[in-house]
């Protein structure tokens, strides 16, 4: 693989023909899919101790980008949102907060104003949930939601040039809103539900990660299916071996679907087996969830006091 794969993102500012990329995507090991998705059910069966189960739901809570994508979205609804994020539980002061809020980019600056420093803000961008919208467009929605204060751009690649073999549109696209982001760490989703098979999202999260990538996602939320533990298990596959061949870690968010500490507990276990300690941390994993931010405190509340405290005791987002 490293022969075949010799651009890195020290590289991805240059000009890339479409053959090449090709050439080099399609050169990838195919996808064992037995293999895969029997690897990541032995892995769902995995049982941890109480004390670790304790640290896993507060490191999930950790790792959660608390989410609001609605059409309806307020800033009202924001700002309690914010609350949320900053102060999971606010009976228990040693309940982490939330690793990010993610908006949509006009409200970017709400969210800012209200979480300060203390959490990221991560903003939809370039046409979210399609992708269907020009260049320009795209790069001016990125721009001014870091602008307005993001640190954070989840942007969506264009699926229909990906799947039409237009390799170079979509790495170049990603290159662009790299570079448009400034600062901020850019989250490539990738919807796997729409790319059909494990070769392509094999082939998806390379041509992210060499692009630029900070973050490889697996969906928007807004397409079924959403995150699972195979396709999650593969890319973390791949950011294993790009690490190994590059030295640059990517981080993987796993979007969509994930609703139960016990779903959280599998895709931990699942990052601990597959990439290691090193990627068990707000920085190299992530949760894009809403709802299971509530049933994690639930179970913590649960540890905590020996009992379910119901769910009259958290908000409803």
């Amino acid at each position: 693989m490293a022969d075949q794969m010799r651009f890195t993102n020290k590289e991805s500012d240059a000009t890339v023909d479409n053959s090449t990329l090709t050439s080099l995507l399609h050169g990838l090991p195919g996808v064992d899919q037995v293999g895969l998705e029997g690897r990541a059910a032995t892995l769902a069966t995995r049982s941890i101790k109480k004390d670790s189960k304790i640290w896993a739901i507060d490191t999930a809570i950790s790792m959660v980008d608390l989410t609001t994508l609605e059409g309806m979205d307020t800033d009202g609804k924001v700002r309690a949102l914010c609350a949320k994020a900053l102060h999971p539980d606010p009976t228990d002061p040693t309940c982490p907060a939330v690793a990010a809020v993610c908006v949509y980019g006009d409200l970017v600056a709400t969210t800012r104003a209200c979480v300060k420093d203390r959490v990221h803000v991560a903003a939809v961008a370039t046409a979210f949930p399609s992708g269907r919208a020009s260049m320009d467009v795209k790069l001016m929605d990125t721009k001014q939601a870091v602008a307005d204060g993001a640190d954070e751009i989840d942007m969506v690649i264009d699926r229909g040039a990906f799947l039409a073999g237009n390799y170079a549109k979509v790495f170049e696209e990603i290159v662009a809103v790299k570079e448009a982001c400034g600062d901020a760490h850019l989250k490539v989703i990738l919807e796997t539900g729409e790319l059909k098979t494990y070769d392509n999202v094999r082939r998806a999260s390379w041509l992210a990660m060499q692009a630029g990538a900070d973050f490889i996602k697996t969906s928007t939320g807004k397409v079924s299916p959403a995150a699972t533990l195979p396709v999650t298990l593969l890319m973390l596959e791949a950011v294993r071996d790009f690490a190994d061949q590059t030295g640059t870690r990517i981080g993987v968010k796993a979007a969509g679907g994930i609703k139960t500490s016990k779903d959280a507990i599998r895709y931990l276990v699942m990052v601990n087996e597959t990439v290691g300690e090193d990627w068990l941390n707000p920085d190299m994993f992530r949760f894009g969830a809403s709802t299971l931010l509530n049933d994690l405190l639930m179970q913590r509340q649960r540890m905590r006091d020996g009992h379910y405290s119901g769910p009259d005791y958290v908000t409803i987002d």
